[in-house]
């Protein structure tokens, strides 16, 4: 037997244990997504993400330029998009990202940042399955040069700066009750009545 297949037959056993040990901890603690994911299910989610993504795409090179103008596109399209689940600074911190089985990563840890260029661009374009990570791209997709940007802003995202997340919290999406609440400042800072006060409905005599 050749060394790449015996190398290949231990990789299947290792999986197969581990796959094993995982089904046996879900039976024992059941299926809460409150929990934090124990060692043995990253190791087989890893494992199973570093197979699914093919050699091709895991080589590829990142074919557009980290220039200035395509890390602020990235920037604002990761706010308005990404940072609901992965917080403005990749953190993963945020209600969904916390509350997601396995939890949104910490992207600005080296599990991602060691990820090679075409790792991160596949999973973007793919999603993970099994976990809250959707696929982002049509096939094929007219937004390549998008999401290979978004590989850039995603290799900064330790370098971020206070400036840089002010300005992404602005861009954040907003919900209907902080969309009313803006609304109502600018009208009072208008000169408008605020609500509640008399001449508010315009019914003062």
């Amino acid at each position: 037997m050749g060394s790449g297949r015996r190398r290949s037959l231990i990789v299947l056993w290792a999986l197969l244990a581990a796959g094993t040990a995982v089904v046996a901890a879900i039976v024992s603690r059941g299926i809460s997504a409150r929990e934090e994911p124990l060692a043995v299910e990253a190791f087989v989610a890893g494992r199973l993400r570093q197979l699914s993504i093919p050699w091709s795409a895991r080589s590829a090179s990142n074919p557009v330029a980290p220039t200035a103008k395509v890390l602020a596109t990235a920037r604002a399209h990761f706010a308005d998009h990404c940072a609901l689940c992965h917080a403005n600074d990749g953190s993963g911190r945020t209600t969904i990202g916390k509350n997601l089985y396995p939890k949104a990563p910490d992207m600005r840890a080296a599990r991602t940042q060691a990820l090679s260029d075409g790792e991160i661009f596949y999973i973007i374009r793919n999603g993970v399955r099994w976990t809250g990570m959707p696929a982002w791209a049509e096939d094929p997709s007219d937004e390549d040069e998008e999401s290979w940007g978004l590989v850039h802003f995603i290799r900064s995202l330790p370098r971020l700066t206070e400036e840089d997340l002010r300005e992404m919290r602005r861009l954040n999406p907003k919900t209907p009750h902080e969309i009313r609440e803006e609304e109502e400042i600018r009208r009072f800072l208008g000169g408008a009545a605020a609500p509640g006060t008399p001449g508010a409905s315009g019914d003062e005599h």
